[in-house]
């Protein structure tokens, strides 16, 4: 029993649940990504959404889902951004909701670290009818995306962020874009699972500086935003 409660066996146990959690994501990845593939029609992206929500409704699924989806094409036909950075690229739903929207002049650039679910994403957004000339996906970690951002100065900045990959890591990147100068003077950014204690720390951050951020519309965990930043 004692062996039960020590630190190495807690250890233990967070790794082996990290394992399975991430062995559950793969899975629900590469089944959506079939069940997409393979029942929508390609070169649609009304199809593919259509797809995806068919799938969700019945199945478990990291997509953010119809309901914030519509939250999310209201932002973007309202901002009409030419550059948008999400972080988790997931499937692809919310990229294809974004990319369908943009100006075209628009940019999407997507960041999944994981190999297999960028892949899976990737793949799904081109089915949806879209080229690389319109969208990028790193895969690599959020933090490495921003530092590469961050060594191209003469880019556009981001008129919208969308963060939907680990909450914990929400406020050291938006610090991170903010010390990188990466921000428009009145970007959004847009958080998921806002709710969730993994994002508290951005929320008392954005809540403390009111001169710097307003707090907008929210929608079941996705929450708006503003930045409000000097040229």
């Amino acid at each position: 029993m004692a062996l039960f409660h020590s630190p190495l066996s807690a250890l233990c146990c967070q790794v082996y649940s990290a394992i399975l959690k991430l062995s559950h994501r793969k899975v629900c990845v590469s089944s959506t990504h079939a069940y997409v593939f393979s029942n929508c029609t390609h070169g649609q992206a009304e199809s593919v959404l259509l797809t995806f929500d068919l799938y969700s409704s019945t199945h478990a699924s990291f997509n953010i889902g119809p309901q914030k989806g519509e939250f999310l094409d209201e932002i973007v036909k309202r901002e009409a951004p030419r550059r948008v950075l999400e972080l988790g690229t997931h499937c692809g739903y919310a990229a294809v909701r974004i990319l369908r929207l943009l100006p075209p002049s628009g940019e999407l650039l997507t960041v999944e670290r994981d190999p297999l679910t960028a892949d899976r994403g990737e793949e799904i957004i081109l089915v949806a009818g879209f080229k690389h000339q319109q969208f990028q996906v790193l895969t690599c970690s959020s933090a490495e995306a921003i530092s590469s951002l961050n060594s191209h100065p003469g880019n556009d900045r981001l008129d919208l962020v969308l963060m939907d990959h680990d909450p914990e890591l929400y406020l050291q990147d938006l610090l991170a874009l903010q010390r990188g100068n990466l921000l428009s003077t009145s970007c959004v950014v847009l958080i998921n699972r806002a709710l969730t204690p993994g994002a508290r720390d951005l929320l008392e951050y954005v809540t403390a500086r009111p001169q710097s951020f307003s707090v907008g519309r929210h929608l079941n965990g996705l929450m708006e935003i503003r930045v409000h930043t000097t040229v």
